[in-house]
């Protein structure tokens, strides 16, 4: 009896834990914390949090348990991530979600979401300098767009070994956008740019709201060809909403196959973050480029946008170039509440959705880019 319970006792998680795997475990608690408690992306966050947990009890090789392990059932459903098939899914639902009506009425502020990529390009560069691979530091750059679908797609086609940090990365630089960016903005702009109000914008056509994701599509897949996963189901899902005629598909990519693919996603991508495979020294490397590609972008936006208002003679507030980093919604969310902080009575948000919805886009393109130029 005693030994089959010795055997017993060995085969258990609580024997083959070491330290590494008791720190991801904290760290999958913090996720959860932060989603549940905070309200920091819950949506992610729980999802991300419980596959780190997932991810980091201990099991025997062999046994087809292990995301890493052929013909495991977390394996299957990891293909997902590493064959780029989620991001695009997603990418569906956000379109069938989006209104584009604030980018068609002011075209002009698609120059702030492409300002803001910027800052991909730079840390790309600031990768290579670092000693990184062309194809890891395009992985690490494309962090900055501040997408997390994005930035897995192209990591999963050019660096499929670093999809574990860079997701954790970017999702986690997503749910701290309250935290990261008002520091720089309020760095950046004075409190007289702050207070500036901006007009109502036009009303926008519905035909006008058809045309512009077919528009939208040969316009940008054109110029970035690579992109058409992305961008393609982008448009395809907002030509879903806007056409009405097909408002039971639109809504069944906003609700039930986002939602499906965001929970699938989330587990399978913490559920990576093994210590044994995560815990190094490029997933350091890759959390502290990410943030300077963040803080980054959140400041290329501001200061094109104070570049813009050298030219107009009906000045934008500047906060909204912070929204270029495409964390849909909440970057415009934080613009709004930066801005009332010194005006209780100024409403940004729906200025700051067009360069935030031209952001998405800008961040695709910038994935494309660096896709077909590696290629």
């Amino acid at each position: 009896m005693i030994p089959l319970l010795l055997d017993f006792l060995t085969n258990t998680g609580f024997y083959m834990i070491d330290i590494l795997h008791v720190f991801m475990i904290c760290v999958g608690l913090v996720f959860i914390y932060l989603g549940i408690v905070k309200r920091y992306e819950p949506l992610l966050l729980v999802p991300i949090g419980f596959g780190i947990l997932m991810g980091n009890i201990p099991v025997f090789h062999g046994l087809g348990l292990s995301i890493y392990e052929e013909g495991s059932v977390l394996g299957y459903l990891y293909m997902g991530v590493t064959h780029g098939i989620y991001p695009p899914l997603i990418f569906l639902g956000i379109g069938a979600m989006t209104d584009f009506s604030t980018l068609l009425a002011r075209p002009s502020l698609m120059l702030l979401g492409a300002a803001a990529q910027t800052g991909i390009f730079l840390t790309f560069l600031g990768a290579l300098a670092l000693g990184f691979s062309p194809f890891e530091a395009a992985s690490i750059g494309i962090i900055g767009g501040a997408d997390g679908p994005t930035a897995i797609f192209l990591t999963s086609m050019l660096a499929p070994d670093l999809i574990g940090p860079i997701a954790i990365a970017a999702y986690s630089y997503m749910a701290l956008v309250p935290v990261i960016q008002p520091p720089v903005m309020k760095l950046l702009t004075t409190k007289k740019e702050r207070c500036i109000r901006m007009e109502e914008p036009r009303k926008v056509s519905q035909k006008e709201k058809i045309l512009f994701p077919i528009i939208g599509l040969l316009m940008c897949c054109f110029i970035a060809p690579a992109a058409l996963p992305l961008l393609g189901m982008l448009f395809l899902g907002n030509l879903l909403k806007e056409a009405v005629v097909t408002d039971r598909l639109a809504v069944a990519a906003r609700t039930v196959i986002i939602d499906t693919v965001t929970i699938l996603l989330g587990v399978t991508v913490g559920a990576s973050t093994q210590a044994d495979v995560f815990l190094n020294a490029k997933s350091i490397g890759i959390f502290v480029l990410g943030a300077a590609s963040f803080a980054v972008a959140t400041a290329c936006g501001l200061l094109f946008a104070k570049f813009m208002n050298l030219f107009l003679k009906t000045k934008i507030n500047p906060l909204i170039g912070a929204a270029g980093v495409s964390a849909v919604p909440d970057s415009a969310r934080v613009v709004h509440h930066v801005a009332q902080q010194e005006d209780p009575g100024n409403f940004l948000l729906m200025h700051a959705m067009a360069p935030n919805i031209s952001g998405v886009i800008g961040s695709a393109i910038a994935a494309g880019v660096l896709w077909s130029f590696l290629s």
